[in-house]
């Protein structure tokens, strides 16, 4: 038996007249009246009229006809849906990736649309294992990882500070695990030509805690990210009406890197007993763990940054944000520290630092 559906409100028809009645109202209809001609294009005409949308938008034509379905699943569609230096970057892939036994070699795959959502659920090595590289889902923007072998770690090569080991969840072949430090640093960067131009980008710290951490608690760490160029400061207006500044992060921001322990305190920093006035001046107001802790607008308006489950065994926290041009080389720099506080700190898994397209 025939599957059934409804359209238009009418009785329950079968998928093939359904699609028949629906050609014929849109041949019809005078409201509509370039739809005809548009159902006329050869197949190639469609798929680059998809080609010039988006890959959630190409999915979703797939429901409109046969002939759309055909279409959107073209590999001229999803060629230009791939980053332009992909084979490249594929050729820059690791041999020993984690993400696959098999290699990525372009002839395993069928289709473009087969490659495409590959990358997009497959992160893979490059450059040696010191970084990975992936293609964000709904836009095909590229998403890359620095590995923590590629960061900057103060005390990183002292085995009673750091321990690098293998960790079966992690895509890279070394972490870095903190043994005990009281100074706490990590910096990388990267070359922004190789990120996907005219996108606001984040960039996101990937670690986790192991059981017993501690000394994060408070202060939090702070974090910056700027982009270096010929110029100081570049303001650029995007199509959404947003300015983002070139290096809008080199103020920093505070972040927590233990979530359980940084919610419990933040919300215990802000009694009602506490006046907005006071918060606001960053005066000074004793509640929890018997002193005097520092308010500040931040805490209150909860722009500090907490770590979230990235769904894939590790935590991250966002570090800061940029917006990439493109075509001119400039370098965006990152950094996370906590050295203020004083005391020792334990605990920290890092995995790396990804950047990656900021989702509207």
């Amino acid at each position: 038996m025939k599957p059934k559906t409804r359209v238009h409100n009418r009785e329950v028809l079968d998928l093939e007249e359904a699609e028949a009645e629906f050609t014929q109202e849109e041949e019809i209809d005078p409201k509509n009246g370039g739809m005809r001609n548009f159902y006329c294009l050869p197949e190639g005409c469609v798929a680059n009229i998809i080609s010039l949308t988006s890959p959630r938008d190409a999915c979703r034509s797939s429901a409109v006809s046969s002939v759309f379905k055909s279409a959107a699943e073209s590999d001229i569609v999803w060629e230009r849906f791939l980053p332009s230096d992909y084979e490249d970057i594929i050729s820059r892939s690791s041999s020993g990736s984690r993400s696959s036994s098999s290699g990525h070699h372009l002839n395993r795959f069928s289709s473009k649309k087969e490659l495409y959502f590959y990358l997009c659920e497959h992160p893979i090595l490059i450059d040696g294992g010191t970084k990975s590289f992936r293609v964000h889902k709904s836009s095909g923007k590229k998403i890359y990882m620095i590995g923590a072998k590629e960061l900057s770690i103060v005390w990183g090569g002292t085995p009673q500070y750091w321990r690098w080991t293998s960790l079966p969840e992690a895509r890279f072949p070394e972490v870095a695990e903190l043994i005990r430090v009281c100074w706490l640093e990590i910096k990388g960067k990267m070359d922004t030509r190789i990120l996907s131009p005219e996108t606001a980008y984040t960039a996101n710290l990937v670690m986790k805690s192991v059981k017993g951490a501690y000394g994060f608690e408070h202060p939090p760490a702070e974090a910056s990210v700027k982009v270096t160029s010929t110029t100081d400061i570049t303001t650029i207006n995007t199509d959404d009406g947003v300015d983002w500044w070139m290096a809008n992060d080199q103020g920093g921001r505070s972040v927590y890197l233990d979530r359980a322990c940084a919610m419990r305190r933040h919300f215990q920093l802000a009694p009602a007993a506490v006046a907005p006035h006071a918060v606001r001046n960053k005066e000074l107001a004793s509640y929890g763990h018997g002193r005097p802790t520092l308010l500040t607008r931040w805490d209150i308006a909860g722009l500090v940054q907490f770590p979230w489950s990235r769904g894939d065994g590790w935590m991250e926290v966002e570090m800061g944000e940029f917006y990439n041009v493109g075509g001119d080389q400039r370098e965006v720099q990152m950094s996370l520290t906590e050295i203020k506080g004083g005391h020792w700190k334990a605990g920290l898994i890092v995995q790396g630092i990804e950047l990656r397209p900021k989702n509207k």
